[in-house]
C-alpha cells in the first residue's frame, strides 16, 4: 500500500481524439508507479469519459489532472468551454443511447464528482472532476 504522500500530475493534451488513449495509458502508468493498481480499471474508465467529453465537445486544448491526497484519487479534465457539462440522460434512457452516457458512468462509478468554471491567466473554461477512495 502506498504511503499517504500527496502528488499531482497534469497532462496537457491537444484537441485530438488520440489524446484519450494517451491520457488513459498515462494514468495507468502513474497509478502503477505509485502502487495503486487496484484503482486503475475504474480510474481509466472515469478518465476516458472525462477526457472524451473535453475533446469531443470543445474546440480547444484540454488537460487531464490526477491528484492523490489523504487516500483520495481525484481525476479531472479541464477544457476551454466555460459552459456546464451536458446533463446525463435519465438512467432508463441511458442504456438505449449510443452517446451521452459519459457523465452517467462517472456518477455511477465515482465516489464523488462535480464541475466548476475556471478563469486563469485570461483563459476561461471548466474543470470536471471525480474522486475515488484509495481503499483496496
Amino acid at each position: 500500500m502506498p504511503d499517504d504522500d500527496s502528488w499531482e500530475y497534469t497532462l496537457h493534451i491537444p484537441h485530438d481524439p488520440r489524446a484519450v488513449t494517451v491520457s488513459r495509458r498515462t494514468l495507468r502508468l502513474i497509478l502503477t508507479l505509485h502502487g495503486l493498481p487496484h484503482l486503475t480499471d475504474v480510474a481509466e474508465l472515469l478518465a476516458t469519459e472525462l477526457v472524451s467529453n473535453a475533446v469531443r465537445h470543445t474546440k480547444g486544448p484540454a488537460a487531464l489532472r490526477v491528484r492523490w491526497s489523504a487516500g483520495v484519487l481525484r481525476i479531472g479534465a479541464w477544457d476551454a468551454d466555460p459552459r456546464p457539462p451536458e446533463p446525463s440522460p435519465p438512467p432508463d434512457r441511458a442504456v438505449e443511447l449510443e452517446d451521452g452516457r459519459g457523465l452517467a458512468l462517472v456518477r455511477a462509478c465515482a465516489d464523488l464528482w462535480g464541475w466548476q468554471p475556471l478563469a486563469r491567466e485570461g483563459n476561461r473554461g471548466k474543470y470536471v472532476w471525480c474522486e475515488l477512495t484509495g481503499a483496496a
